[in-house]
């Protein structure tokens, strides 16, 4: 890591760095992230120093109270390593960056509906417990409850670094408040997870393949919040990938958001599909339903949430629902990092 930021730092002293905006902030994005993390280790490495020599002076003289800050200090040092562990594991490209993430319902009806609610509640709970910005782009309500599809932008360092592993199909399995026979259901959403393109981030897109249609935004509940048609929807036709936006006052302001989540799908798919062109995209969707999920949330016979790729479970359902879900996201970075070496 030392190495990566002596010749990071070269880079800077180089006489045309400062002339390239973009390509110069990356580099001090990226020089200001290894410090960070490398004075993180220093000071985890000075702590461990000074517990050693305490646990040294109480082998000579025993002292109670001092072994009680002793455990304390070694709790809370532990606590540290492990957050340092997970950001060494966030050092994929745009990991750093913001994060799109958009939910849609599956297989179930009303109650997939219902379960895209649930699971918006819950990444809403999880962004605001752990310090990131959370802002609502587009929403569309289900037809008897719940959500049929919703988008946010969720910022703050690592967004996306922490969330990549949350994308794919959750299953649902609960006695269904909908069903007046009190059956259990099974239910299914997809989350999808993107990086937020940055200016950084050249994406061309012929304005011909392109269809721009507005409409008059709406709130939850289906009630209209605004009385222009300030909202924005873009279809790139040769994908067919769609994106809405009716969170800014503005159809102007609308349609930039739009374009920078049109950007953010096609990088995204580009990258998946190793093009080099937009214009050679395809963009195939799977099947959000039985068999492909990542996650299962169990309400009954017994209570149970599990990740598939993983095998990492928690009991306490309702404290993930409630956002709770940072082991999950530290048990795939961990996994994801053991089958990539």
């Amino acid at each position: 890591m030392e190495t990566d930021l002596k010749q990071l730092e070269n880079e800077t002293l180089d006489s045309n760095f400062w002339n390239d905006n973009k390509s110069s902030s990356i580099v001090l994005k990226r020089i200001n992230d290894i410090k960070s993390k490398t004075e993180e280790f220093k000071r985890i490495s000075n702590t461990l120093s000074d517990i050693c020599e305490i646990k040294e002076l109480l082998k000579i003289d025993p002292d109670e109270n001092l072994e009680h800050d002793l455990i304390s200090s070694l709790n809370k040092l532990e606590n540290k390593i492990d957050k340092l562990e997970i950001n060494t594991l966030l050092s994929g490209k745009y990991d750093i960056n913001n994060a799109i993430i958009t939910l849609h319902p599956g297989a179930g009806g009303t109650e997939a509906c219902d379960w895209v609610s649930m699971l918006y509640r819950m990444y809403t709970r999880w962004a605001n417990d752990n310090g990131f910005e959370i802002k609502q782009l587009d929403y569309l309500d289900g037809e008897e409850a719940g959500i049929k599809s919703v988008t946010a932008l969720i910022s703050g360092p690592y967004a996306y670094g922490y969330l990549k592993g949350e994308m794919g199909v959750h299953r649902l399995i609960r006695i269904s408040p909908f069903d007046s026979g009190a059956r259990r259901h099974t239910s299914f959403a997809s989350l999808e997870v993107l990086p937020e393109i940055t200016e950084d981030i050249e994406i061309d897109i012929n304005p011909d393949d392109l269809r721009i249609d507005t409409y008059r935004a709406s709130g939850a509940g289906g009630q209209h919040i605004n009385k222009t048609s300030s909202a924005v929807r873009i279809t790139h036709i040769p994908t067919n990938i769609v994106v809405s936006c009716q969170s800014e006052r503005s159809q102007i302001q609308n349609r930039e958001t739009a374009m920078k989540m049109l950007k953010s799908k096609l990088f995204d798919l580009k990258e998946k599909e190793h093009k080099d062109r937009i214009e050679d995209l395809k963009g195939e969707q799977m099947d959000i339903a039985w068999g492909s999920q990542i996650r299962s949330y169990v309400f009954c016979p017994y209570t149970l949430v599990k990740d598939s790729r993983t095998g990492y479970e928690v009991g306490n359902v309702q404290s993930v629902m409630d956002g709770n879900i940072n082991g999950f996201i530290n048990a795939f970075l961990k996994w994801n990092k053991s089958n990539n070496n």
